[in-house]
């Protein structure tokens, strides 16, 4: 297709050429990729575990007391979600290190 600046009212003066791009190497060295990912190993991310959901209506919520189980959509000993940033990425489990919760991680999520 042929463009004519001067049906445009443009300049016809101007020169337009295609653009011109280095070649793509694929091969970066390992020490280099190395180097890339260090630039982003600080960078924070919002790790969160979600054992289930419900829904409760407002009424539900306001007669919550200290104490009152809410049951959830996921039967106990289920594996439990593991969500990066609000994308769930893993499956889980639930264990008590000391007197603490943590996770252990089973199977990792590949979409």
């Amino acid at each position: 297709m042929y463009y004519d600046p001067a049906a445009f009212g443009g300049d016809p003066q101007v020169n337009v050429q295609p653009a011109q791009f280095q070649p793509f190497v694929g091969g970066i060295s390992p020490a280099l990729q190395q180097e890339n990912i260090d630039l982003i190993m600080d960078v924070p991310l919002d790790v969160a575990v979600e054992l289930g959901r419900t829904t409760k209506t407002i009424q539900e919520g306001l007669d919550m007391n200290p104490g009152t189980i809410i049951e959830l959509d996921k039967i106990a000993g289920e594996p439990i979600d593991v969500l990066v940033n609000g994308k769930y990425v893993a499956k889980g489990e639930v264990v008590v290190i000391e007197e603490s919760f943590g996770v252990r991680i089973t199977d990792i999520i590949k979409d």
